[in-house]
Formats: structure tokens, C-alpha cells, sequence
């Protein structure tokens, strides 16, 4: 939702995946942490992932 305020949860979730999926480097630091793509909630060290990836939301 950090990443998307003004969209409903499924839909910022849907967004955020599709972002990960875009960035094959951070899609397989995720994997490689066992952190799925489908998940609803993310680990602290998945959140450390997707925020040096992607940036500050």
C-alpha cells in the first residue's frame, strides 16, 4: 500500500508484483529467500529486498 496509496490492497498487491516480475535481479534475491511472489505479506528481509530494488516508497 506504500507503494500505491490511492489503490485498494489487491489491486497495490497485484502492482507490486508486476513490478518484482520487471526486475528479474530482485525477483531472484526474493526467491533465493524463499519469499514467494504470490504472498500477501512480506518477511522483513523481503521488505529490505524490494525497497533497495525498487527505492523508497
Amino acid at each position: 500500500m506504500m507503494y500505491f496509496p490511492d489503490s485498494n490492497p489487491h489491486v497495490a498487491l497485484n502492482r507490486l508484483n508486476s513490478w518484482i516480475r520487471r526486475c528479474p535481479p530482485l525477483a531472484d534475491a526474493l526467491a533465493d529467500c524463499s519469499q514467494s511472489l504470490h504472498a500477501k505479506y512480506f518477511s522483513p528481509k523481503a521488505v529490505r529486498l524490494i525497497t533497495e530494488y525498487l527505492g523508497e516508497p
